[in-house]
Parts: structure tokens; sequence; C-alpha cells
């Protein structure tokens, strides 16, 4: 069972059809209540985030913590957009 929130930081996080993100970065709190509200995975998979960009994962998708994490949800493909001046 998880103790503290920083345990989940370096942990490798795929999709729950096995498809790897990246790995915790660092976890975002919502101080106030106690709990985790977010994941920053970092080193992403450039298949699944364009640029291997940094990706904010809501804690709801997440389905389990153990050695690894597991999300119930996470979309195909996360392009970048805007003007790169």
């Amino acid at each position: 069972m998880l103790e503290e929130s920083s345990e989940l930081i370096g942990l490798q996080v795929y999709t729950r059809e096995g498809m790897f993100l990246g790995t915790v970065d660092n976890v975002v709190m919502d101080i106030e209540d106690g709990k985790v509200d977010g994941l920053f995975v970092g080193d992403t998979n450039p298949i699944m985030v364009e640029g291997s960009k940094s990706a904010l994962v809501p804690f709801r998708w997440v389905s389990a913590v153990g050695d690894i994490v597991v999300l119930t949800h996470f979309p195909e493909r996360v392009s970048i957009s805007g003007d790169e001046d």
C-alpha cells in the first residue's frame, strides 16, 4: 500500500493495454484535502506524446499503483500545438 506520495516518483507508467507511457517525475497534490490530483510523467513515449514532452495525468485515470503505475485511460496520441517562435 502507498504510504507517501513521494513513493510514486520514479515509477514507470503504463496504459491498461500495456503501452509504456513514461516515468513519474512529480506529483501534484491538493494540500487542503491531502490527496494526489495528478502525476507529471516525463521521458514519455514519442509514439504516445509528440516530442516526448512531459504530460500531466489526472490521478483519477490511475487504476493501480505497485511496482508500476497502470492507467485506465490515456489518449491514443497527444499532439503539441501552438506557435513556435
